[in-house]
This record gives C-alpha cells, structure tokens and sequence, in this order.
C-alpha cells in the first residue's frame, strides 16, 4: 500500500490518526509514572527522604487533578468515558482469546480497572506516608506503606503488560499514542 494510500490520501501521516489523549491526560500520566518511580527508587535512603516526601506530595496533587479531569476532561479522558463495570471488563477480556479482540479507541474496561487501582492505591500509600512521615501509628503503619507501595507496584507491572498485550493484539504502539496523544483512526488497518 502507498503511503498516499495509508493516510487517506491527504499525504499526511495524521490523516489515518484521530486525537485520543489531550496533553494534559498525558503530562498527568507520565508525570505520576515519573514520580512513582522515584518515590520507589528513593523510599529506603535517609539521604534522599526529602525527595521521596516531595515526590509523595506531588503525586497527591497529580491525583487530585486527574480525578478533577476524570469529570470535566475532554471525551477520552472522563471516567464516564471508560469505567463501563463488571459485564464490560469480562466481555472484553473473553474477546482477547477470541478471533476478534474488541478495540477502544480510548481506554479499554480492563485499562479502565487499572486506573481505578492505580489513583486509589496512590491515594492510600500517600496518607500512609503522610502518617509515617508524621510518626502517627507506629511501626504497622510503616508496613502498611510499604505493602501499598508494592501493591502499587503490582498494578502499575499488570498495566505494562496490559499495554503490550493490547498493542500486540491491535497492532499499535500504545506508549506512542500516550506520547502523542494519537492512536488509529478507526477502519484506518484495525
């Protein structure tokens, strides 16, 4: 197929794209991996404990946003948009293993779980940071952050995976349109 071909023949490479994700979706999204990965890499050094606090409370805000965005974003970034409950979640699921797996053009029921995860699980290893940090409960407290922490961790590996898989299966980078802010057009080689 011509490259005229591909891009409907306009010659432009965004005519077989469609605008997905608005910048701020994405400055969110690579700003909470950002700042969960530091937090992680920072979490047992006394040295860099500042760094961790900060980055904590930076997540807290990051947070704050997206839940803001998830009701006055745009279309693709709403909760409304995605979050579909269990019968969507399940039927997507059953249709990776058939011959036609379903496509979102947003996010999918299943990619809709793992933000639910990831937002309510940061919330809740904030504020038991916030406790640690304000030695408030003790030594269980610290636990509890630290098995958050790796709960959180879990999710975000299960949401990597899940990125891969869909982006095999559909034939498209996600981490690029999460990038770009672009995916496929719809009918554009789905």
């Amino acid at each position: 197929m011509s490259a005229l071909a591909r891009t409907g023949g306009t010659g432009s490479p965004q005519a077989s794209t469609v605008k997905v994700w608005d910048i701020l979706t994405r400055v969110f999204h690579w700003s909470f991996a950002a700042s969960f990965a530091g937090a992680w890499l920072t979490a047992e050094s006394e040295r860099f404990r500042d760094v961790h606090v900060i980055l904590g409370y930076g997540m807290l805000g990051l947070i704050g946003f997206r839940i803001l965005w998830g009701f006055v974003g745009p279309k693709h970034a709403r909760f409304s948009n995605f979050i579909k409950g269990p019968a969507a979640v399940a039927s997507y699921l059953r249709s990776l293993v058939g011959p036609r797996p379903e496509h979102h053009l947003g996010h999918n029921p299943a990619g809709a779980i793992a933000i639910v995860a990831l937002l309510a699980a940061g919330l809740a290893t904030i504020a038991s940071g916030w406790a640690v940090y304000n030695d408030l409960g003790g030594k269980w407290i610290e636990e509890s952050h630290e098995i958050l922490a790796s709960a959180m961790l879990a999710v975000v590996g299960v949401h990597v995976a899940g990125v891969v898989l869909s982006s095999w299966l559909h034939g498209e980078n996600l981490v690029a349109a999460m990038l770009t802010g672009r995916k496929k057009a719809p009918g554009a080689g789905h």
